[in-house]
């Protein structure tokens, strides 16, 4: 784990909610001269603290009305049977993240389709035809309550996390 310091999560915290912020802006929130801003912002990327950046897209805008998680069981747990698993998942388009878990059930898929008839060739075409898969769950989101592609960085500073400014 990369040690970070106070500067380092405010320049996150702005990059989380501004990545299209200039260095030069970047460099100004954050109390840094533009190439010390820079440098730290080079070095999060080399730590792959920063792993990429990316435009939030609204999903009603672009066809992708309906929204769903499902809860995956398998049959059988061994390393062939879930790297099986695992490779299938990441083929599927639909599949915009998928956990592993503890519980009842192994994996939870949250899955953006157009509509209850996409779902359904989905789940027909892709996810039942998967080798292993002994059970499955699905919910459908009604309502978004909390979306944000943040990271709580706040939580580090009050747990003691934060290394002393560089």
């Amino acid at each position: 784990m990369t040690t970070l310091d106070r500067t380092d999560l405010r320049l996150l915290a702005v990059l989380q909610s501004e990545g299209r912020i200039t260095n030069a802006e970047l460099a100004e929130r954050v109390s840094l001269s533009p190439s010390a801003c820079l440098r730290r912002l080079q070095r999060l990327e080399a730590d792959k603290v920063i792993i990429g950046y990316a435009a939030q897209i609204d999903p009603q805008s672009v066809g992708l009305g309906l929204q769903a998680f499902v809860r995956v069981q398998l049959a059988r747990h061994e390393g062939t049977a879930v790297e099986r698993f695992v490779e299938q998942v990441n083929g599927w388009d639909e599949v915009v993240a998928c956990h592993a878990l503890t519980g009842e059930m192994d994996y939870l898929l949250h899955v953006y389709v157009a509509d209850l008839q996409d779902f359904s060739r989905f789940l027909l075409d892709h996810l039942l035809n998967a080798a292993g898969v002994a059970d499955l769950n699905s919910s459908f989101v009604l309502r978004t309550v909390k979306r944000s592609p943040s990271l709580p960085l706040a939580q580090m500073e009050k747990h003691g996390a934060v290394a002393a400014s560089r």
